[in-house]
């Protein structure tokens, strides 16, 4: 089963784009959702996410992303309209005010989480990390922390899913729609898998040492990481964004 940060690839422009180009894509974006006070602007950036993954056809990533968090998003309008009481009422116990600071603030949610599901579905984890790395000068341990947790996020789902299938054989019923039970029926498994977490961090730990992970300089790669024409076009476009963030 696919995880929604996997690389898809593909020979488009965003995919041939500078590691470090499309990170700061992805931030502009995410730093504009969270300036913006206009639901134009934060409806158009959510557009403009969209538009993007289906140009570089990783939109079937983001739907999923998007279908799991409208939820939250809904609950978040929820409690928004709960603890904001200003304004014209509307019904029940909702106001305008917290209908619409509830209503943005989902908005803000699906925004931030969507672009940096874009970035990380057009970009190899190995060119990211070698980018910040030479790009931005990072150390290349944090680089590689950041990328090795985001390959722990797929191997740690299906490692829930094989105990959660274990347990579905020998009676443990998952299927159920109350959030309580479920919730009490989940919390046991997190302890087989955080013991195999540990294990297979501390693996990764011993493989990466005797690689000699310590002696990785920025130097030691050997694919270099030029920043294009395209990639200072789209660093422009991310200044407008941001702009357009403070303006609306």
């Amino acid at each position: 089963m696919g995880s929604v940060i996997d690389y898809i690839p593909g020979n488009s422009l965003l995919h041939r784009l500078n590691p470090v180009t499309k990170l700061a894509l992805a931030a502009a974006i995410i730093i504009a959702t969270f300036l913006g006070d206009t639901y134009a602007l934060l409806l158009a950036l959510l557009v403009l996410t969209f538009a993007l993954g289906a140009y570089a056809k990783a939109s079937r990533g983001l739907v999923s992303l998007a279908k799991l968090m409208v939820p939250l998003a809904m609950v978040m309008l929820v409690l928004q309209t709960a603890f904001i009481r200003t304004g014209q009422p509307v019904f029940a116990w909702a106001t305008m005010d917290g209908l619409v600071t509830g209503s943005k603030a989902g908005l803000r949610l699906l925004g931030v989480a969507l672009p940096l599901i874009l970035m990380l579905s057009v970009t190899k984890l190995n060119d990211l990390a070698n980018a910040v790395v030479e790009v931005l000068h990072v150390p290349y341990r944090y680089a590689f922390t950041f990328t090795t947790a985001l390959r722990f996020v797929p191997v740690f789902s299906q490692e829930m899913n094989a105990i959660m299938e274990a347990q579905t054989a020998r009676g443990v019923e998952y299927d159920t729609k109350n959030p309580i039970k479920k919730l009490q029926l989940m919390l046991p498994l997190f302890v087989p898998l955080l013991v195999s977490s540990v294990g297979k961090t501390d693996a990764t730990a011993l493989a990466a040492e005797q690689r000699g992970f310590y002696l990785r300089t920025r130097e030691s790669s050997y694919k270099r990481y030029p920043l294009r024409a395209a990639d200072f076009a789209v660093l422009a476009c991310c200044a407008g964004l941001i702009a357009l963030g403070v303006l609306f």
